[in-house]
């Protein structure tokens, strides 16, 4: 007589069905010793809403026949979270993360805001999940749910992609050196900011400036690339190394 799902929350709740022969008109079914609610009955099975308990239980089901032969129903408590290993990245999702906490190993979804995604179970501690697409920039609360129910409490700020408006200047010393300004969008969370593939250091003023200084480079016009939590802005041939004089 199987039983499923064979698991649910400690706080009771959970839709389990039973099924098996001579089941018609069942006066009780029992999960240890409380009683659940039947909330459908036919003679190959009986529909029923868990109480609440704990551990591991017998499920019998009584007629006028008499009762079954039990079947184990496994409680389990709600998750808890820990941590996000990275809490955010681009608006537009796809980015992997990690989420570790305890009683994970049930995990069927886990939303961000109203954007579900399924998870990866690592471990009964360690989830891992791509992050779905956002509805836009901004944080979202995180939750995860397990068939002992769901936990909230984290967060996750989706950052929309950076855009390079201007270089000023957009030339300099093939020697490196050079101050440059960049302007453009969202670039608060700037990572990294590279000169046809060389890290530059860099100083963010705002969400629309940011200060930087020139590595070395060769003479002619090379690729500028602003990396942030959001993504990544190109600006082709963005800036032009320039030979000194030579006699």
């Amino acid at each position: 007589m199987p039983i499923s799902p064979n698991q649910g929350s400690t706080g009771g709740g959970t839709t389990v069905t039973i099924t098996g022969t001579n089941l018609a008109n069942a006066t009780a079914v029992k999960f240890g010793s409380k009683l659940a609610t039947i909330t459908a009955n036919t003679p190959t099975s009986v529909t029923v809403t868990s109480p609440s308990g704990a551990g591991v239980v017998d499920v019998t089901v009584t007629t006028s026949g008499g009762t079954s032969n039990p079947l184990s129903f496994f409680y389990v408590g709600a998750p808890f979270k820990s941590a996000l290993n990275i809490t955010s990245g681009p608006t537009g999702g796809g980015n992997t993360i990690t989420i570790t906490g305890t009683g994970l190993s049930t995990a069927s979804a886990v939303n961000f805001g109203a954007n579900a995604a399924t998870p990866t179970v690592i471990s009964d501690s360690q989830l891992s999940v791509t992050v779905p697409a956002g509805s836009g920039p901004g944080a979202v609360s995180v939750s995860v749910t397990t068939a002992g129910g769901t936990n909230n409490g984290l967060s996750y700020t989706y950052v929309d992609t950076p855009t390079v408006t201007t270089l000023s200047p957009n030339s300099g010393s093939t020697s490196g050196g050079t101050a440059v300004t960049i302007t453009g969008t969202n670039l608060t969370t700037t990572q990294s900011v590279t000169f046809d593939g060389v890290t530059a250091p860099f100083f963010v003023v705002n969400s629309t400036t940011m200060s930087v200084v020139t590595p070395p480079g060769t003479a002619g016009a090379v690729d500028v690339v602003v990396t942030t939590t959001g993504g990544s802005a190109t600006e082709v041939g963005g800036f032009t190394y320039v030979g000194g004089p030579g006699i």
